[in-house]
């Protein structure tokens, strides 16, 4: 809450596949929502059930206690925070911001110790659920930062996501995600095999899901993916271009650490093969059924 007890007044930046119904949460519980994006028509539909435009990061600053940003690359979210028109020149001390972006949890960090040099909270708070958890409020959100400042999140957090974590200081719920793509990654692959292993065998792939969900190979990527996978459906729910991104900032924190993860670099590998088909990159990540011939007749 504000200090008049009032909703705190919230600023989102980035109403694409994730944020738009994030950001509409938030609107539909009560809090004055404040809006940016590259493209405004991807915001039209806040817009028109009452959330007001800024025309960039620094006017959403000014009109907001809480800044929340799911953008696509870690490029975007320095400019949006660290830029000369960006959310920490602008912000007034005690505003709260929270990035919910997959990123570079040393870029987490910088943001933080930057953050904090002005009398601005930080935290970065990426988010698992895809499309489908935005859209329901049910992500499970891994985040970073100071706990007072997650605690004063939490009731926005609640309004988004079902499973939330405080994982550690700045940076920490990046490396969280990072963790779950990695373990993502593989299972995606185990999917993709499976099925094209069943293909291969004569197996129909409908009666295989059915036999493997209830097992030990039962998955939430099994669930949700196998069956578009055997449709030939790669309408993204999460593009292979943002996934790419991700594996590449896990294999590089892991180098840091001088961590091998093999599993980790031959999804990478794989996933820029799907990538490099025409249209490849915006597809979702059950595309990667495609490096093994497809798992239908019509893929």
């Amino acid at each position: 809450m504000s200090g008049t007890g009032a909703p705190e007044r919230i600023g989102f930046i980035g109403t694409g596949i994730m944020g738009g119904p994030m950001a509409g949460h938030l609107l539909r519980a009560g809090h004055p929502l404040t809006v940016f994006n590259r493209s405004r028509a991807r915001a039209q539909p806040l817009l028109d059930a009452g959330a007001a435009w800024a025309d960039s990061p620094a006017a959403v600053a000014a009109a907001s206690d809480i800044v929340i940003t799911i953008v696509g690359f870690p490029a975007d979210v320095e400019e949006i925070y660290l830029g000369p028109q960006g959310l920490i020149a602008h912000a007034r001390p005690g505003t709260l911001l929270i990035d919910m972006t997959t990123s570079s949890p040393s870029l987490a960090v910088r943001i933080a110790r930057e953050a904090a040099a002005r009398g601005v909270q930080a935290l970065d708070a990426p988010v698992s659920g895809g499309d489908v958890g935005a859209r329901n409020a049910t992500l499970s959100i891994m985040v970073g930062g100071e706990a007072a400042a997650f605690e004063r999140a939490r009731p926005v957090f609640e309004r988004m996501g079902r499973t939330i974590n405080h994982m550690g200081g700045p940076g920490a719920g990046q490396h969280t995600k990072m963790a779950n793509q990695i373990v993502i990654a593989s299972t995606v692959m185990g999917v993709a095999e499976g099925l094209a292993y069943a293909r291969a065998a004569g197996l129909d792939g409908a009666k295989l899901l059915a036999a493997l969900g209830p097992g030990a190979a039962g998955s939430a990527q099994l669930a949700v993916q196998g069956p578009k996978m055997l449709a030939g459906d790669y309408a993204p729910g999460f593009m292979v271009k943002h996934f790419l991104k991700d594996l590449g900032i896990a294999l590089a924190e892991a180098e840091r650490m001088r961590l091998d993860l093999p599993g980790l670099a031959l999804a990478k590998r794989l996933f820029e093969r799907v990538q490099a088909e025409p249209g490849g990159a915006e597809r979702g990540t059950q595309a990667l059924i495609r490096v093994y011939g497809g798992a239908s007749a019509g893929a």
